[in-house]
């Protein structure tokens, strides 16, 4: 795809992309936009280097995708609730995102995408790995397919955002001790590209509807072993001041956590999405 105001390098065959050329503190004009969204469509994950962004350009750059999502269970800093920081230490006991996972799947309506910008990071380690869905669906069998073609599963956020690393009795956003819970198909179509991913994540996947204990059990762990396979995956090392924008809709990711007692830190917007079809 020919683009004219930024560059766009790939960084694997299954998904991501590096883009440069851009200051996404500035304000982004139509055209900008426009290949900025086409890139993450056909990358699924883009990145972008040396940005510093106040919070308020973090936010204008998220709203042009999108209303901006708040968080269920962590409040952001004091007059940005749409803000979600991401700080881990010498004195952390949990580190976010350790899990493959998508973004807070367990809403009715789930995040479109995530823009992550990490101000401060390790000189080693804090790497993101991310996993096409695109990718995992259609390595699958036929057969396979057809069988996961009308499942829904349950996805539950209370086992996840009731730790303490993240519960805020009483603050919640959708009131005291709420936790979102959703009934998706696990076999995803995307809204704009068409294209179909699997939808289920350790995260925030329970259950299959339908089917027993047993079973559920065993096609979520098959569905979980697959996805963590190399080649549906692209790993972003970050530097200070560093973005990811992935697409929560056909993208899963985790965060490795092998640079304690180090610092890594930044802030994500998160753009609403629609209800998984």
């Amino acid at each position: 795809m020919p683009y004219e105001t930024i560059e766009v390098s790939p960084i694997s065959p299954a998904l991501g992309a590096e883009i440069s050329g851009v200051n996404l503190a500035e304000p982004l004009g139509n055209q900008a936009f426009s290949e900025i969204h086409d890139a993450l469509m056909e990358h699924q994950v883009i990145f972008f280097r040396d940005q510093e962004l106040t919070l308020d350009q973090h936010k204008d750059f998220g709203r042009r995708f999108g209303e901006l999502h708040i968080h269920p269970a962590m409040p952001g800093p004091e007059g940005h609730p749409e803000i979600l920081v991401i700080h881990t230490d010498e004195n952390s006991k949990y580190a976010a995102g350790q899990g493959w996972h998508t973004d807070v799947s367990a809403d009715i309506e789930p995040p479109m995408g995530s823009i992550l910008h990490l101000h401060q990071v390790p000189e080693s380690g804090g790497d993101t790995m991310f996993a096409s869905m695109y990718a995992a669906y259609e390595a699958l069998s036929d057969d396979m397919k057809s069988f996961l073609g009308d499942l829904q599963a349950h996805h539950e956020s209370e086992h996840v955002h009731s730790r303490g690393y993240v519960s805020r009795s009483g603050k919640l956003r959708d009131g005291e001790n709420a936790y979102p819970a959703a009934l998706h198909p696990i076999v995803r179509t995307h809204p704009v590209t068409g294209r179909k991913g699997i939808y289920v994540n350790s995260g925030f996947t329970t259950r299959i509807e339908g089917l027993s204990a047993t079973e559920s059990r065993a096609v979520l762990d098959f569905l979980f072993k697959h996805i963590e396979t190399p080649e549906f995956h692209c790993r972003f090392s970050w530097r200070n001041n560093s973005i990811a924008f992935w697409d929560n809709r056909c993208v899963q990711h985790r965060a490795l956590w092998d640079y304690r007692p180090h610092v890594r830190s930044g802030h994500r917007v998160t753009v609403k999405g629609d209800r998984p079809v």
